[in-house]
């Protein structure tokens, strides 16, 4: 787009300028996110919808709520910031997500499922308290409706005086394809468009009916549930206090507006369901809408990747636990709606009855694999580490606390880059790390990974498995990658180098950060060592020790923040162990929220690069004299 638009100019076009603008709008999502990756898919599914909004509200005044966020590109572009999205996702760039600091247009921020019908609730309640007069509008998806906070949401907001719009964008997707009760439930709602009409006509007729007619309407209240279950099974919405309008076409800027002005006018909460389609505009994300719901630059005219990977972690993971399932009957893997993210797909069509695929409900996901190791099965709870934050409660009570063998897969930990501060997972160690009887592990590379998933399967308690997003290849045989006959044992590191002057104890990707900035470490007249930590819990005491024996200094290093994570427990061991004659340093990322931008140029940023770290070392040592 060459020019800047703001919802002003939105409001003064005419029916075939907006028209025109839709094939605008998504020329340029194609031709900008090709370039610079981004979600595509769902963007190009709401364009009409959010220029029906933007032309049926008056933003920023009237508050919108995007669930999850990622679909906001169409309002950024409609909110001035069109001439910035050559630096989308990019340190220092516009977030791929509704940033309060970014805009005015963007009320608050998102980045997880499900959370939006609270917020607007929340914000309704307070417009209303200060005797204001605005609308508030949640637009979520179908996908983000299987999260339980919807439906608390839901439950409170239908018992409320206070007046929200919950427009519920249907395009049977979240990142996998819907599943569950709800899925099924919309389904025969897109199939009932005759409910509303036939409803409204029965009203009109009785209520026309002479001397009688309002009376007869008010006392058949009966007749009229009949007709409701009759036509639409369970009439969801409905129940719990909300209008409900729809299905609409949400590719039609006309109904959209004419529906969402409706609702404007009606006293109470409602909610309008419109049917999308994912991808919409652009026929490889309509053929695979998962592909292309996060993707990295493509060719626009084939869709395949600008660059190929070697095999990621989600990758080594999904075929290993193939492998495990082949040899064990008991393994059961369960995702939170994200079977292709987690690289799960070759197992769903292995195995498609022992996958269980619960929709955004990490809470759910996680009592329902303890439930299922209590008789007797072995589950692997695949979720990215930013998301199993929500389940913690059911992770300490549900798992810990009884015991159950379950191994917590957690992909995306550490450094994510460009999703940002809502999807970097550097905060698990830290509160895996208190969690009484859990085993947690972090694999250096993908080899590694498989032998920590054949140990998590078969010891019989709860273990957890955090790895990182990319390639999960190994960083030479110098420092023992090469070597595919090893063991996990429990609580035991692995010694790749030692030193005199200093050993590094790295976890996780992080072992090859230090194993590139020994060198240059080296080259400043120092010894350094290098241990792979391999587990955060239990920890390897004995090789602590030995460490402790043969340097002058321990430092720490992971993808975390430094606050009760990996570092934190190795100096409590110290302290504890009269280890006070030892120096240390922990490098990890601060107690922060870390910014979008691409992983290496916020390593750099923050000092945790390989260069950085071998310049923090050699200072830390130097300053002993």
């Amino acid at each position: 787009m060459t020019r800047t638009l703001f919802p002003e100019d939105i409001h003064n076009m005419s029916p075939k300028e907006l028209d025109l603008l839709t094939y605008e709008i998504r020329e340029f999502l194609l031709d900008s996110i090709s370039k610079t990756g981004g979600h595509l898919a769902s963007n190009l599914g709401v364009v009409e919808l959010t220029v029906a909004l933007h032309k049926t509200f008056d933003s920023p005044s009237d508050k919108l709520i995007w669930d999850v966020g990622h679909q906001c590109y169409v309002h950024k572009l409609l909110t001035g910031r069109a001439q910035r999205f050559g630096m989308l996702r990019q340190l220092g760039g516009i977030s791929g997500f509704p940033r309060r600091d970014e805009s005015i247009y963007d009320c608050f921020n998102t980045g997880h499922s499900s959370t939006s019908i609270s917020v607007a609730a929340g914000i309704a309640a307070a417009r209303d308290l200060k005797g204001e007069n605005f609308h508030v509008v949640a637009v979520i998806g179908d996908g983000a409706m299987t999260g339980g906070l919807a439906y608390e949401g839901l439950n409170n907001l239908g018992a409320s005086k206070s007046k929200v719009i919950i427009v519920l964008n249907d395009n049977e997707m979240s990142i996998s394809a819907s599943t569950g009760g709800l899925a099924q439930h919309l389904s025969r709602l897109r199939m009932s468009r005759t409910y509303l009409g036939l409803k409204k006509q029965v009203k009109n007729s009785l209520a026309s009916l002479p001397l009688v007619g309002k009376g007869i309407y008010s006392g058949i209240g009966y007749i009229k549930d009949s007709l409701k279950y009759a036509i639409v099974d369970g009439a969801f919405f409905e129940e719990l206090g909300f209008k409900y309008f729809g299905p609409v076409d949400g590719h039609s800027i006309g109904d959209l507006t004419e529906i969402l002005s409706l609702a404007k006018d009606v006293e109470e909460s409602v909610v309008i369901h419109v049917v999308t389609q994912k991808g919409r505009g652009y026929r490889n994300a309509e053929n695979n809408p998962g592909r292309f719901h996060q993707t990295g630059p493509f060719d626009v005219t084939t869709g395949a990747p600008l660059t190929v990977m070697a095999p990621t972690f989600s990758e080594v993971f999904g075929e290993k636990m193939v492998k495990l399932a082949r040899e064990d009957q008991r393994i059961i893997a369960i995702s939170a709606a994200m079977t292709e993210g987690t690289g799960l797909s070759k197992f769903k069509e292995a195995f498609p009855e022992r996958i269980f695929d619960v929709g955004i409900a990490e809470e759910h996901a996680v009592t329902f694999a303890a439930g299922l190791a209590s008789q007797g099965f072995k589950p692997v709870v695949a979720v990215y580490s930013t998301f199993l934050q929500r389940a913690y409660d059911q992770i300490m009570s549900d798992v810990c606390m009884q015991k159950m063998p379950v191994v917590f897969a957690m992909d995306r930990a550490g450094n994510v880059g460009n999703d940002g501060e809502t999807h970097h997972g550097i905060y698990d160690l830290s509160y895996l790390s208190h969690m009484p009887g859990l085993v947690v592990m972090a694999p250096k590379d993908g080899l590694e990974l498989e032998k920590m998933l054949d140990y998590a399967c078969s010891l019989g308690r709860p273990c957890a498995i955090r790895y990182p997003k990319g390639e999960a290849g190994g960083f030479g045989a110098a420092f023992g990658s090469g070597n595919g006959g090893f063991a996990i044992e429990t609580a035991k590191s692995e010694l790749l180098q030692t030193g005199s002057d200093v050993e590094i104890w790295a976890i996780g990707s992080m072992v090859k950060t230090a194993a590139q900035a020994i060198p240059a470490i080296n080259r400043r007249g120092y010894s350094a060592g290098l241990v792979n930590a391999r587990f955060l819990k239990p920890l390897d005491e004995a090789g602590l020790k030995a460490s402790i024996g043969r340097a002058k200094a321990i430092v720490t290093l992971e993808d975390n923040i430094v606050t009760c994570g990996f570092g934190a427990c190795v100096s409590e061991f110290i302290r504890s162990n009269g280890g006070s004659g030892i120096r240390l340093l922990k490098l990890g990322w601060q107690e922060q929220f870390l910014e979008h931008g691409d992983a290496e140029g916020l390593y750099r940023k923050y000092k945790l690069d390989a260069a950085s770290v071998a310049e923090r070392i050699c200072g830390f040592i130097e300053g002993e004299a």
